[in-house]
């Protein structure tokens, strides 16, 4: 008989201890816990109480007891590896469930050991198994939403917008996947205020899914209106998600053909409707599916598709937003534009106007005296109303500036104290005013043709030089020196270049969106190497030239076609200096006029004109005298003489003999005014014939 008190031997102890901690192990562990024979079946394994699972699994092989089925057919060999070479496999996650378990896959970390006996020899493998099914659907989650802030939002395109949400989701959070939009929301109305009415129309704005395109596109409406008693009308009605059950005896399937056609085609169960709502307003609505081998939506999927939804929602409308200010805007700009081509007596011109994020782009071409006329293109950057109202300023002032007859060099510098002028407003706004926070940056080239010099003098204020095609289609070298931007704080002047230029040459100038760098250079003259193409052509020419989506910004584009007065529309004389010249004048004049067949009214008029003009410069001015008239749209007549001193208009009183010259012409002249240029100066006067316009 032995003691109580005896010490119980330590093998004794330790036998006991491992059968505690096994019972622990196997039967409370969280960890499931399989140990394999060298054979890889399962001779034991941990299950909570009450489970069957040891029952249906004990004695199987582990591949076939669990299907795995991310990876399958590699698990047998990890195990096998294990089996051979002892290395541990650790935290391998897989996706499957056990033989005949109910519900969908699930996803496990699995760490792998192999058993070894007292000698060395090889028992088995135990492996580790840790369900973590919601930390990896959490996990996935996160990526999904990561995903849509990187792909939404960063577009003030409606389109693009939502096509990115689509394409975010699909795969894996959704199959098939839709965003409708208010029809009059795309249009940049104001959204409805929730519950959106069973008239309002959505249109289809986005589109993807597991299919091929052909199948995809014809399951979803272009537009349709919410029918009664659905999941869809609800949501827009109450703005909460739902995420529905989906079969062929769901009883609103009947009041909704469009899901049901979708239901069909994915095979699909599960349905998520989620409404796309800002401040109380429906902008629209996402609709997802899921179809075989995917989970139901639960909560958790309701919670990140509510994120998403908002997050479209705000950008959906920032692009509303910004499209309606652009259609404004652009509007605005179309308004302050030419409304058409004017023809001139001695140049040909076509333009080509394109839409963009900049509608700031602007062009011009004006008559001036001696059938002169002035090129002009400029560029405002920015977009928004303020930009447009930015460029019709600087359009009225450089078309006031024309009709002063200045150089091109001073024509902007004079524009540039303009712009300097609209900076200071802008500066002295309140702190708080958006547009004191956004700086202005213009550029503006200006270029008048002399069809009788044949030349072309140019200026720019940061804006590219004009590119010149001669009749051959050769482009010749062109050097404008480039002055400062309009806006700068460079104060630099201004430098004028003039080219000479040969009949039926083509002057191209373009914004710096077409001529941003020299490739773009050659690729308009190339466009533009056949001269005597017609003028619209050679712009849609170099339209077409362009890389696909080169142009976001928008550009404006102008072609001007080089000719010359034809001899029958102009009369020149060379006149001597004496008091007896007017009366010559005169004469030579009504003989010009009536070989034009000109009115009696229109002659008389002009007799009176011609004979203050060279009266004036007879008196005032010095020889060589010159008297030229030129048969435009209007009738012009210029005097030439070589002294830079120009007369003044002045009111005579009424006992004055004389000083009533310039006023008598400025009576019976639409326009008059004083050209200079190297030679001296030029008196010249306009007047609108019946018939000619």
């Amino acid at each position: 008989m032995s003691d109580a008190g005896a010490p119980v031997p330590a093998s004794t102890k330790d036998d006991g201890l491992h059968a505690a901690l096994l019972d622990r192990l196997f039967n409370q562990s969280v960890v499931g816990l399989h140990v394999l024979d060298p054979q890889l079946r399962l001779v034991r394994i941990s299950s909570p109480p009450g489970s069957d699972l040891a029952e249906q699994v004990l004695g199987r092989h582990f591949t076939d007891a669990y299907h795995l089925d991310r990876p399958n057919s590699s698990t047998g060999e990890l195990l096998q590896r294990v089996l051979d070479t002892g290395v541990p496999v650790h935290d391998r996650l897989v996706h499957g469930r056990a033989d005949g378990a109910p519900g969908p896959s699930r996803s496990f970390l699995v760490t792998v050991y192999r058993l070894n006996g007292k000698q060395g020899q090889v028992l088995g493998l135990l492996a580790a198994v840790v369900d973590v099914t919601e930390r990896e659907k959490a996990r996935t989650r996160a990526i999904y939403r990561a995903r849509l802030l990187r792909s939404v939002g960063r577009s003030l395109d409606m389109a693009t917008t939502c096509q990115g949400l689509v394409e975010a989701v699909v795969p894996g959070f959704a199959d098939f996947a839709v965003v409708e939009v208010v029809d009059e929301v795309l249009r940049g109305a104001d959204p409805p205020l929730a519950p959106l009415g069973a008239e309002v129309p959505l249109r289809r704005a986005a589109l993807r899914g597991l299919m091929d395109a052909e199948g995809r596109d014809g399951l979803v409406s272009d537009t349709r209106r919410l029918p009664a008693g659905t999941p869809f009308a609800l949501a827009v009605s109450d703005l909460q998600p739902r995420h529905v059950a989906l079969d062929a005896n769901s009883p609103w399937l009947a009041a909704d053909p469009q899901t049901a056609r979708v239901m069909r085609a994915l095979d699909a169960h599960s349905l998520m409707v989620v409404p796309l709502t800002l401040h109380g307003a429906v902008l629209g609505l996402v609709s997802l599916y899921r179809g075989p081998g995917s989970e139901p939506y639960d909560a958790n999927d309701t919670t990140l598709a509510q994120t998403a939804a908002v997050h479209v929602a705000l950008s959906i409308d920032n692009a509303r937003r910004y499209e309606r200010d652009h259609v404004i805007a652009s509007t605005v700009q179309r308004r302050l534009l030419p409304q058409g081509d004017s023809a001139r007596i001695a140049v040909d011109t076509a333009h080509v106007l394109l839409p963009g994020r900049n509608i700031g782009c602007w062009f011009d071409t004006i008559g001036l005296s001696g059938a002169r006329t002035a090129l002009v293109v400029g560029n405002v950057a920015g977009h928004g109303l303020q930009t447009a109202i930015t460029m019709g300023q600087l359009r009225t002032v450089i078309q006031a500036l024309a009709g002063l007859d200045l150089e091109p060099a001073e024509v902007l510098a004079r524009l540039n104290d303009t712009a300097d002028r609209l900076a200071a407003e802008r500066a002295a706004l309140p702190a708080g005013d958006t547009l004191h926070r956004e700086s202005l940056n213009a550029s503006c080239v200006y270029a008048v043709y002399d069809p009788f010099s044949r030349t072309c003098t140019v200026a720019r204020a940061g804006h590219p030089a004009p590119i010149v095609i001669a009749p051959d289609g050769s482009a010749p070298a062109v050097d404008v020196p480039e002055g400062p931007a309009l806006f700068a704080s460079d104060s630099a002047p201004f430098a004028t270049a003039v080219l000479e230029i040969d009949e039926g040459s083509i002057l191209a100038f373009a914004t710096g969106a077409l001529l941003p760098d020299d490739e773009s250079a050659a690729r308009v003259r190339r466009a533009l190497a056949r001269p005597d193409r017609d003028l619209q052509r050679l712009c849609d020419g170099v339209v077409y030239s362009q890389p696909t989506d080169c142009l976001p910004d928008g550009a404006a584009l102008l072609l001007a076609r080089t000719g010359r007065v034809p001899p029958d529309r102009v009369a020149t004389w060379e006149l001597v200096h004496e008091r007896t010249t007017p009366a010559v004048a005169r004469t030579l004049v009504r003989d010009r006029l009536d070989g034009w067949n000109l009115d009696d009214e229109t002659v008389q008029s002009t007799e009176l004109i011609v004979s203050e003009l060279v009266t004036n410069a007879v008196r005032y001015g010095t020889p060589p005298l010159q008297l030229r008239l030129i048969l435009d749209r209007s009738l012009t007549c210029e005097v030439h003489d070589s002294s830079p001193v120009a007369p003044h208009l002045r009111h005579a009183r009424t006992v004055d003999e004389g000083g009533r010259g310039l006023f008598i012409v400025s009576q019976l002249a639409t326009h008059w005014g004083t050209r200079y240029d190297r030679h001296g100066k030029a008196l010249w006067t306009e007047q609108e014939v019946p018939g000619l316009r």
